[in-house]
């Protein structure tokens, strides 16, 4: 015999009527009671007709992930931060990726409300006004990762791009460094790239050190940018250190470094950013600016999910960064 809300709610020594709301997400109950119904759901084999509970509750328990592309090791991680949470929480996820700077962002942000989800973390992704609008518009819950909107009115967590690039300069100064190339960086980025390169040029000012536009190589934060700008660097005055947009362009510059008979940290210090999960597997292990990527993904989904269920507001948070001092830096003799 099939195991019903009855029998849930004798075994947790709460009302049918509790079990109900616990089960269909409804709240007005504490965590202690969530827990202790869905412990007693789980031990008597109970599973609920979601296509059944979607039509009454309009709800489908279902998160919409967009990202910009799948290829990035660190959307991974924060991916993964959603589905744990999600998971704990009895939701799924539906994960879509809306291409280079989010230019199928439209097709998947339809394809989000066709499947009627419940809410949506968009990630690395720029809102600009007309895309800031077109998702209030929608209706639809939904918190951006390691992103902004023009307005800065949709909530979002990420970290500070400008006080973590102005750290990782400041870093490769304490080491004795005064040339100090900048690799990879896009300029017209709003949310990484404009920010990263103010706290560079800040960094290098706010220290007494001229800023040389040659040292400054503009890319897209991909390994091969690093491998370009390696061999830019090859053909002229070479830095003694060289701050990188990512951790991918800071590999591929190495790359090029180890063809050229360079080798990092004797001869060439080297700092990424993200702290992907190459970064400690390469050899010299890089040193970098790491983002808690898989605790902004948990962090937002369960603000999003409180926000579904509980109806709470959802605030913005700027999450901390950390330096990974490994072995791709030199400190200099003064």
């Amino acid at each position: 015999m099939a195991t019903t809300i009855k029998d849930i709610a004798r075994l947790a020594n709460v009302s049918t009527a509790t079990v109900s709301r616990v089960i269909n997400d409804i709240g007005g109950y504490g965590d202690e009671t969530r827990d202790r119904v869905l412990a007693a759901a789980k031990e008597l084999g109970y599973y609920k007709n979601e296509a059944a509970t979607s039509l009454v509750t309009n709800k489908t328990k279902t998160i919409g992930i967009i990202i910009p592309d799948v290829s990035t090791s660190f959307y991974g991680n924060i991916v993964t931060g959603i589905e744990d949470i999600a998971y704990d929480y009895g939701y799924s996820v539906i994960l879509t990726h809306a291409g280079v700077e989010g230019k199928r962002l439209v097709d998947s942000l339809k394809l989000m409300v066709n499947r009627r989800v419940d809410g949506i973390m968009i990630v690395s992704i720029y809102l600009n006004q007309e895309r800031q609008e077109l998702v209030r518009q929608l209706g639809v819950p939904t918190i951006l990762l390691s992103t902004i909107s023009e307005d800065k009115q949709l909530p979002y967590i990420k970290v500070d791009d400008y006080e973590a690039m102005y750290h990782a300069t400041h870093y490769l100064i304490q080491q004795n460094h005064q040339k100090i190339a900048l690799a990879g960086i896009n300029p017209d980025d709003a949310v990484a790239g404009k920010p990263r390169l103010a706290g560079y040029l800040n960094c290098l000012e706010d220290n007494q050190l001229a800023v040389d536009d040659s040292l400054i190589v503009f890319g897209d934060f991909s390994f091969e940018s690093g491998q370009q700008a390696m061999k830019q660097y090859l053909h002229q005055t070479m830095p003694t250190a060289i701050v990188c947009a990512s951790d991918d362009v800071a590999l591929g510059l190495i790359s090029v470094a180890h063809q050229a008979g360079i080798r990092v940290p004797d001869q060439l210090s080297v700092v990424g950013y993200d702290n992907t999960s190459i970064a400690w597997m390469t050899t010299p292990p890089l040193t970098t600016i790491a983002q808690p990527f898989y605790e902004m993904g948990a962090r937002g989904c369960q603000r999003l999910i409180h926000s579904i269920t509980k109806k709470q507001v959802m605030t913005s948070e700027i999450i901390p960064f950390e330096l990974k001092e490994r072995q791709t830096v030199r400190k200099l003799a003064r």
